[in-house]
């Protein structure tokens, strides 16, 4: 199933990440945390498929996706660059394996933190935010994706590591299992990962060697 939609507007949020919010497509239904197959509508680029997630609540009458873009490859996310309102996006199928399943720590890298936007947007709009803890790892404070409406939201429960930058009342360094340790506590029941492959994976490790059952570990399998 695909569906040509107009592109409403652009921005951008950080130097490298873009908001963009189109127009929703009537036959489309997604859960938040969830992604779609996304081409741009031009020449040269309609089969050019991309998984963006959804930031936008499947309620909203419109589709939001936040993007990072890489402007040295001249890839799908650098043409979003030259992209403006009216322009058209092609959305293609909805697919993804993260969902909330309860209290616990979102543990994010980069652009990761997308799906668990759409979770914590979903949950502050139930009033079910609760104790819900995130750890974002970003290299640098600039990198950080909404962080003033992050740290509305969450508070003390929005923990920032910093990989590039020792900075005060920010984490330094990588995420290790003493990190996580350090922030769990009895309501921390589910780990919700989403970032680049080499992160997941030592994070999943640090997870194991904690002690954290597989069945509490909620993951993107792309």
């Amino acid at each position: 199933m695909f569906n040509v939609v107009k592109i409403k507007s652009i921005e951008h949020l950080t130097h490298d990440v873009l908001k963009i919010i189109a127009e929703k497509p009537a036959n489309l239904i997604y859960m938040p945390g969830q992604a779609a197959d996304i081409s741009i509508n031009k020449a040269g680029w309609e089969k050019e498929l991309r998984a963006f997630t959804f930031t936008s609540l499947p309620e909203d009458n419109f589709i939001e996706f936040t993007i990072k873009i890489y402007p040295l490859h001249n890839g799908v996310t650098n043409q979003l660059l030259s992209l403006k309102a009216t322009d058209e996006l092609i959305i293609g199928d909805v697919f993804g394996d993260i969902n909330y399943k309860g209290e616990g720590i979102f543990i994010a890298g980069g652009a990761g933190i997308t799906p668990f936007m759409a979770i914590l947007k979903h949950l502050e709009k139930e009033n079910k935010i609760g104790n819900n803890k995130l750890i974002f790892a970003n290299k640098t404070k600039a990198d950080i994706i909404q962080e003033d409406k992050l740290n509305k939201l969450l508070g003390k429960n929005f923990i920032n590591i910093l990989s590039h930058e020792n900075l005060t009342n920010y984490e330094y360094g990588f995420i290790s299992a003493e990190l996580i340790k350090k922030y769990m506590s009895n309501t921390s029941k589910y780990f919700y990962l989403c970032g680049p492959p080499p992160m997941m994976d030592a994070v999943e490790k640090h997870l194991t060697a904690l002690g954290i059952a597989k069945e509490f570990i909620v993951k993107e399998a792309f």
